[in-house]
């Protein structure tokens, strides 16, 4: 059988050690199979397994192999349409419901790290950068909006402010959202897997499920394998493929970019950004950086639609973070990589049931560290039988890209291009 090695990530070359786990060989009984051991599917698994339900994950690569183990690393609150749309979008139970969750996510990675003694260079403190007036009002509307659902911990800053916090002076003003914050991604699935085996849960590695038997006892297939389960949990967003066709045709794969410097040195990382916070720029396309454990910087941006592999990823991220910080213009690139999410129409999570066994979570749209924590909670009350929070996700619309998946990347890059050339000229 094939064996599928991490992407040659900073990450991967910085994660904690793991034990080797096998394929899936033979037939396993269990009550809940789930599909990816990303973020999704190892919340999930966690909430079910201290509720005392006999888990077992089939991954096709390995722990965190996809978006889970390859973003920014960035705890970013709300989704990627935040809440003022959903608003405008359902009624007003299911807006407060969503509302309320928005923020929940953060605390469930903190609650995460704290009880099972996950090591993942755990920072608070994220900024939203403004690069013109328009996005700095976006900004204040923002922070009125989160307060309105009880997010408090927010502040404005103004340009001699944000001067403060990050030493880019392309900015006008940001907004610090102190839940906000950053982790090595990688290193929060490892120590999620670990704790899901802590509780029984079993981790089947290189075991991709290739077909899935529906019915009232429904059945995953792998290569060499079968999982009898009483419910599915499907968790494979951008890498799953078209192992379910309805919903492979409402979502679509994106890829972005990510490098990685040398070490800085501790002065040069103080000047860069003096509390160490993470920093997202508000355009449309945005650019996020922030440093690691051991002071490099990550610098990540750019969207590929469709999800190709870039053949230089360098050569279209080095002059954004060159713009950002010029002072960096010698130091060297150690690590650059992609990776896919998950993007739907409307920019909001697809949640649902297939049948009367079948969930589903997918379409973080780039909001994925913190909406999916969120999922795996949201998806084990509903199979617990408290559904209605999982409702309010459900009842979100969802919609196919026009002109089906032929023409879904010229239409989204067009769209992108239109949205892009608005954050340029300002308004």
């Amino acid at each position: 059988m094939a064996n599928t090695p991490y992407p040659q990530s900073y990450y991967a070359a910085s994660a904690n050690p793991v034990p080797p786990r096998p394929a899936l060989q033979g037939e396993v009984e269990t009550d809940i199979c789930v599909i990816g051991a990303g973020y999704t599917g190892l919340s999930s698994a966690l909430f079910l397994l201290e509720n005392g339900f006999k888990v077992t994950i089939v991954e096709a690569a390995k722990v965190g192999f996809g978006a889970s183990g390859r973003n920014g690393g960035q705890i970013v609150n709300s989704y990627s349409r935040d809440i003022d749309i959903i608003e405008r979008t359902v009624g007003p139970r299911e807006a407060q419901l969503l509302g309320e969750m928005a923020f929940e996510g953060g605390r469930i990675i903190r609650e995460r790290v704290a009880k099972y003694n996950i090591q993942c260079d755990l920072k608070d403190g994220g900024v939203f950068a403004a690069l013109t007036p328009k996005q700095m009002g976006h900004l204040e509307s923002q922070k009125r909006l989160w307060e309105r659902y009880g997010h408090t911990q927010l502040e404005l800053m103004d340009q001699k402010r944000i001067r403060e916090v990050v030493a880019c002076d392309s900015y006008l003003g940001g907004m610090l959202d102190m839940s906000g914050g950053h982790i090595h991604p990688l290193n929060l699935a490892l120590g999620e897997a670990a704790a899901v085996e802590s509780l029984g849960g079993v981790i089947y590695e290189q075991t991709p499920a290739v077909r899935i038997e529906r019915g009232a006892n429904p059945v995953v297939h792998t290569p060499q394998g079968k999982v009898r389960a009483k419910y599915i949990i499907v968790a494979g967003n951008a890498y799953l493929g078209n192992l379910v066709p309805e919903l492979a045709s409402k979502s679509m794969p994106c890829g972005t970019q990510v490098i990685t410097t040398e070490p800085l040195s501790d002065e040069l990382a103080r000047t860069l950004l003096p509390q160490d916070y993470c920093v997202e720029d508000c355009n449309y396309l945005l650019d996020y950086y922030r440093l690691t454990g051991d002071k490099r910087l990550i610098f990540g941006g750019g969207v590929v639609y469709g999800a190709r592999d870039p053949a230089n990823i360098e050569a279209i991220i080095r002059p954004k973070m060159l713009k950002a910080f010029p002072q960096l213009k010698d130091v060297k690139i150690d690590f650059a990589w992609t990776g896919n999410f998950l993007l739907t129409l409307s920019r909001l999570p697809q949640v649902g049931r297939i049948g009367d066994n079948i969930y589903y979570s997918q379409g973080c749209s780039g909001h994925g560290v913190t909406y999916t924590h969120l999922a795996g909670k949201v998806l084990a009350e509903a199979l617990r039988g408290q559904a209605e929070r999982f409702d309010a996700f459900a009842g979100l619309p969802h919609y196919p890209f026009p002109g089906g998946q032929m023409l879904r990347v010229p239409f989204s890059a067009m769209g992108a291009w239109y949205y892009s050339l608005r954050d340029r000229l300002g308004f």
